[in-house]
Order: C-alpha cells, then sequence, then structure tokens
C-alpha cells in the first residue's frame, strides 16, 4: 500500500468513527435553498441546469446545506454527521471539482463542546496527512453582532452592516459612505408615496414602459423611500470610528482579544461572553497543537449570514485554506426547523491536504 493509500485509508477511518453516521447526499440539487441562502455572490460559483421540469438544479457546491436539509427529514435528537466526496464551483477558467469530507454536528447540548468536537476532526484529519502545525485564523459573528447591537446606531441601519460582515471591502465602502455627512440626506424631499408613485407611473409611460411587467411603480418607489429613509439615518461618528478600529484588529489571539477589551471597554454583557468564548477556544487550539499560530481577526467571517458563533480557517505551507467551519445555528430554522437547531462543522479539502503532504 503506498503512503497517499495509507492515509486516503485514514482518513476514512475517521469519517467512520464510532458514534458518525455517514451521509451521501445527493450530486444533484435544487439550486433555489442555495441562492435564498448564501446570496447572489455564491450563486455565481454555482453550475447549473435546468431540468425538464422547469426547475434549476445545481451540481453539489457543498454539503453543508444538504446534510442540514437530511437531518431536517428523519433526525430528532443530536447527530453527528460525516461526508466525503465531491463538490463542483465555477472558478474564472471554468467549473472545477474538487474532493471535500468533513463532519456536522447538530442539536448537540453544549454548543462550545460540540464546536472543540469540530475542532478536533480537523486537526485530526490535517494530521492524518502529516499537518500538525497549522496557521489557524478564528473569528466570531457573536462577538461582531453583540457589538453592533450594543452601539448607538439607527435600528435600519443594523442588519445592512451586518449582511456586509465577512465582505472586507463591502463593508469598509458602506462605512465610509456612513461617515460622509455631506451624502444624500441633505438633498433629500420628502413626498407622499401616492404622489410619487403617480410621478414615477407618468414617467414610465413617458418613456415607453410597461406598467405591468418588470419592476413596478410602487416597487421603485418604496425602493427609493426605503433609501431616503436610509439616507436621512444618522449614524455617530463615534459609532463608525469604533466599528472601523474593531474590523482592523487582527493578530496574536492573546493580543488581539487584548486590544478588543481595551477598545469596547464601555460594552459588556453579550459581548464579553462572547469573547470569553473565543478566547477559551484560542487556548485550546494552542494546547492541541504547540506549533501552531493561533490568530483572531475581528472582520473575519465565511460570506454566508447563517454562521452564528466562532468561525475559522486553517491553513497548511502553501497558504491554501485546507479546512474551515464553525458555528451556524441559525441555518435550519430557515430551511424550516420550528426551533433554533445549534450546528457546527467543518470542512476538510482532501486534495489541497494530498498536495500539502506530497508537494
Amino acid at each position: 500500500m503506498t503512503d497517499l493509500a495509507a492515509k486516503r485509508l485514514a482518513l476514512e477511518r475517521l469519517i467512520n468513527a464510532k458514534g458518525i453516521r455517514r451521509v451521501y447526499p445527493s450530486m444533484l440539487l435544487p439550486a433555489g435553498p442555495y441562492f435564498d441562502l448564501a446570496g447572489e455572490e455564491f450563486g455565481r460559483r454555482l453550475v447549473l441546469t435546468l431540468g425538464n421540469d422547469g426547475v434549476e438544479y445545481c451540481l453539489r457546491p457543498e454539503f453543508t446545506l444538504p446534510m442540514a436539509q437530511t437531518y431536517l427529514k428523519g433526525e430528532q435528537g443530536p447527530a453527528a454527521l460525516s461526508y466525503l466526496g465531491p463538490v463542483f464551483r465555477q472558478r474564472d477558467h471554468g467549473p472545477v471539482e474538487f474532493e471535500q469530507a468533513g463532519l456536522e454536528l447538530l442539536a448537540q447540548a453544549d454548543a462550545e463542546q460540540a464546536l472543540d468536537r469540530v475542532f478536533q476532526f480537523a486537526s485530526d484529519a490535517l494530521a492524518v496527512f502529516d499537518i500538525g502545525a497549522p496557521a489557524i485564523t478564528l473569528g466570531s459573528v457573536a462577538m461582531f453582532e453583540a457589538l453592533l447591537a450594543a452601539v448607538e446606531i439607527p435600528d435600519v441601519w443594523r442588519p445592512r452592516i451586518r449582511h456586509r460582515f465577512g465582505h472586507p471591502q463591502s463593508l469598509a465602502s458602506l462605512l465610509q459612505r456612513l461617515a460622509d455627512p455631506h451624502g444624500a440626506s441633505g438633498n433629500i424631499r420628502s413626498r407622499p408615496r401616492d404622489a410619487l408613485i403617480a410621478e414615477i407611473s407618468g414617467k414610465m409611460v413617458e418613456a415607453g414602459l410597461s406598467l405591468t411587467s418588470g419592476r413596478s411603480a410602487e416597487e421603485i418607489a418604496d425602493r427609493f423611500l426605503e433609501k431616503q429613509a436610509l439616507a436621512a439615518a444618522y449614524v455617530p461618528g463615534e459609532t463608525i470610528e469604533l466599528l472601523s478600529a474593531y474590523l482592523e484588529i487582527s493578530g496574536s489571539a492573546e493580543a488581539a482579544l487584548g486590544q478588543i477589551a481595551a477598545l469596547i471597554s464601555k460594552h459588556t454583557g453579550a459581548f464579553s461572553t462572547a469573547m470569553e468564548i473565543v478566547a477559551a477556544h484560542a487556548a485550546a487550539l494552542a494546547a492541541r497543537a504547540p506549533g501552531a499560530r493561533v490568530v483572531f481577526d475581528a472582520g473575519f467571517s465565511p460570506r454566508l449570514d447563517y454562521y452564528t458563533g466562532v468561525v475559522f480557517e486553517m491553513r497548511g505551507a502553501g497558504d491554501d485554506v485546507l479546512a474551515s467551519g464553525g458555528q451556524y445555528s441559525r441555518l435550519l430554522q430557515r430551511l424550516g426547523a420550528g426551533r433554533k437547531v445549534q450546528a457546527a462543522g467543518c470542512a476538510v479539502w482532501v486534495g489541497r491536504l494530498e498536495r500539502e503532504a506530497n508537494p
């Protein structure tokens, strides 16, 4: 048996370990849920096809969503589900097939113990390929959401800022725009909705546009009024400075969390709890892999807004992401669960692990 074959066998044993149920989701999935939950940016990575039934399908782009759907169809209590198989995504030069393995822990009694088990799985998978000291980046969706809830800011802006978390350029651009006191709000002329709809309808008729196909005059008016309300909602400069300074913090977990504690000294409660959770996981990871560098990046998050708590990436010597995941306890409710279901999981990139082990 070759060394690579032995490593593959060891990975299979990890995936099929006692207490874990291996799942085999279909490779052809309805694309709608991915657009609904992951947004247009992720949607551009899908490999799509249209069925004769008019439904748009995609080749499986990842495992988390179909694993969660599998759980909702049959499981009632705690579950540990694993997988190994291909995923398909678009790249600049066309669609590419990758191989992923992973673990998803659902409805566990202790969310932090579940995440620790996910970290152990990811570390064990990397160790199979002789990678014992990866570079680990931690982030916390919970910390950012708690800070956003605590600072002074009009409620209308909170979900929009949260939606951009994990998109550094987009969020920085938004904060820069909010910091401009001479923006659109100074030029707004308030008009009643009915009058605005009538004005838009008239201009559409003049331009030869249909009032019944495409966006209606009502939709255009509501979007304008929404933008008007946003522009008029003043965000204090102090808040923008605080959020910008927070998002720039990155470094060793201990140092970064110390900087954050000093920065947000006025904000306690849920934020302090979230920060203590990150500190505990960072310490456990450092103890598990003494050679690893554990970094906390305040602005780091997957670009999927169903993540809720601690998130992470593990990188190898070549700087490729070898494993990634975290806590995503919003997902199952969005898929129809009648209650909040604690969830944590990770994916490991098998091809990258093999290249890392055999450069």
